[in-house]
């Protein structure tokens, strides 16, 4: 098995970026998730994402040289980046740092994914490898070379990434997948067929929320070994 992909999402419900290196500690990627969408009410504050609000996947975040997040290729304050977040999240949506509020990430701070999964939901629109179906999943890590559900078996074990002195991820259990999978990363246009395949084939579950166990480097195609 290798590290086929590496993937951050400096704003949390926008299209990520794809890594060729990135150092795992205890927050996972560095910059992952690191601002969000929110907007106040009576109630408080709510997080806002693209399960309800599909238009914030049409903007793409990076991490810029600064390290600070841009949207679009615009720094994340700027005030037409706000206009977009209310255009896409509606009236009150505005961007705020993930450490200002109670929590960066759902539930572990990586997603692993492995194609072994992913071909086996059959969404592929043509013959060969079905990459272009991973960016539905969000996930941090793809592995590849996986034989087709063989992540199913994987939980409370753990990866070794980069060889006998690498970074080590603690693998907890399987992600329960939600409607966010159904919209297209591009078109945003939403095909129910997706969730309705991940609950008939693979019981509602994809992937496998983890944390990291040994701090490091890890790049891609770096090999991946399953341990105990």
């Amino acid at each position: 098995m290798y590290l086929a992909e590496i993937w951050r999402y400096p704003v949390k419900s926008m299209a990520g970026e794809r890594l060729e290196a990135a150092t795992l500690g205890r927050e996972g990627i560095p910059g992952d998730r690191g601002v969000q969408v929110h907007r106040a009410s009576a109630a408080g504050d709510t997080i806002l994402t693209a399960r309800r609000w599909p238009g914030l996947l049409a903007h793409r975040a990076t991490l810029g040289v600064d390290g600070e997040p841009r949207v679009d290729g615009r720094p994340w304050r700027d005030a037409s980046v706000a206009a977009d977040i209310e255009r896409a999240a509606g009236v009150g949506a505005r961007l705020v740092r993930a450490d200002e509020v109670a929590s960066r990430f759902d539930i572990l701070p990586l997603l692993v994914a492995t194609d072994g999964a992913i071909d086996a939901l059959g969404l592929g629109d043509g013959p060969g490898p079905q990459a272009r179906q991973t960016r539905r999943f969000r996930p941090n890590l793809l592995i590849g070379g996986v034989e087709g559900l063989s992540e199913r078996g994987w939980q409370g074990r753990r990866l070794r990434i980069g060889g006998a002195n690498g970074v080590v991820v603690a693998l907890a259990d399987l992600r329960g997948r939600c409607v966010m999978t159904t919209f297209d990363p591009d078109s945003q246009e939403q095909d129910p067929r997706v969730l309705r395949a991940i609950v008939e084939r693979l019981g509602g579950v994809l992937g496998l929320n983890a944390e990291v166990a040994r701090a490091g480097t890890v790049r891609v195609g770096d090999p991946v070994e399953l341990l105990g």
